[in-house]
């Protein structure tokens, strides 16, 4: 039996991309100037991009010698991506992730070792904020969230539940936590330029339910950059939508009393939902298109139940 592989003092900083080579050099020029009191790497893991993201990061030659690694992941979406990159990581003491369409403050890593140094914590995460294209009046402040913002407070924290969430386009793990086994979970998996999948808050539960101890680091910061094509009601719309309909699939218990799988009180609740979002709308109130959110989830849940009532097997 082969002996485990010794623990480097060291950070991998994970990008998993999927053809976004126009954001790579930005950020890549802004990895390797970090301020960083530990040797870093940068890991590039591409799942199966279609633009030229090899040859550019392959080509890339930082001027202080920044290692750059890359791997290409064949099995398509954020969810493998992210656990091709925890394999890849293990023998680092650290692992950060930082997404390709995001730019990390000067003192990132620096941040969040801070945090880390402490050998009683597991995981960090830390601030994120938006960067809009143009912002329309119906874009209140409420909806930012849903772009993965996150801003609880200026001092850091301990996390004890998932109502202050740290999101995995910004967070540093000690990689002792994944040779426990701790994986994202597949099931939540987004693939391409789909929207939604959820592996992040699935992943936050689960350090929550084994106890990790999980702290915001507001220092730790990230700026976001949001593409016009998601400046629309359609896309919270379907955000929503496929978040219930993961709930429906993986989450809602099975109920004795259902129609097709579909346990009535669902569907009373969509039809509130929906009725009430319609009213607002046709009256101009404010928080029409977060109640229509609410009724497009509420659908997705519906349409989740359904599908597991389908695909279940034939009982002999």
């Amino acid at each position: 039996m082969n002996a485990p592989a010794a623990v480097k003092d060291q950070i991998t900083v994970a990008i998993c991309s999927y053809n976004a080579s126009h954001y790579l050099p930005n950020l890549l020029e802004k990895l390797i100037a970090q301020d960083c009191p530990m040797p870093f790497e940068i890991l590039i893991v591409d799942n199966n991009s279609t633009d030229h993201t090899q040859a550019l990061v392959l080509g890339f030659s930082p001027a202080n010698g920044i290692p750059i690694r890359y791997v290409n992941e064949p099995e398509q979406g954020i969810a493998f991506a992210r656990n091709r990159a925890i394999e890849e990581s293990l023998s680092s003491r650290y692992l950060a992730f930082i997404d390709s369409d995001e730019m990390p403050a000067p003192n990132w890593l620096k941040s969040a070792l801070k945090q880390l140094g402490d050998q009683d914590i597991d995981c960090v995460g830390g601030k994120i904020s938006i960067a809009l294209p143009h912002r329309p009046a119906w874009l209140s402040d409420d909806l930012l969230p849903f772009y993965g913002e996150v801003d609880h407070s200026d001092r850091a924290f301990r996390i004890t539940d998932a109502a202050t969430p740290i999101w995995s386009g910004n967070i540093a793990y000690n990689t002792r936590v994944f040779r426990q086994g701790l994986r994202f979970d597949t099931r939540y998996n987004r693939r391409g330029k789909g929207i939604g999948g959820g592996e992040d808050a699935r992943m936050l539960d689960m350090c929550l339910m084994r106890g990790f101890s999980l702290v915001y680091e507001p220092d730790m910061e990230i700026l976001h950059l949001i593409p016009a094509e998601k400046i629309r009601r359609s896309y919270f719309l379907k955000l929503h939508y496929l978040s219930g309909k993961k709930a429906g699939l993986h989450e809602i218990p099975d109920f004795n009393r259902s129609i097709l799988g579909v346990p009535p009180f669902m569907i009373l609740q969509f039809m509130r939902h929906f009725l009430l979002a319609v009213d607002m709308a046709v009256k101009e109130q404010s928080g029409s298109l977060r109640q229509a959110m609410n009724a497009s989830h509420a659908l997705g849940s519906i349409w989740g139940k359904f599908l597991c009532w389908k695909n279940q097997p034939l009982k002999s």
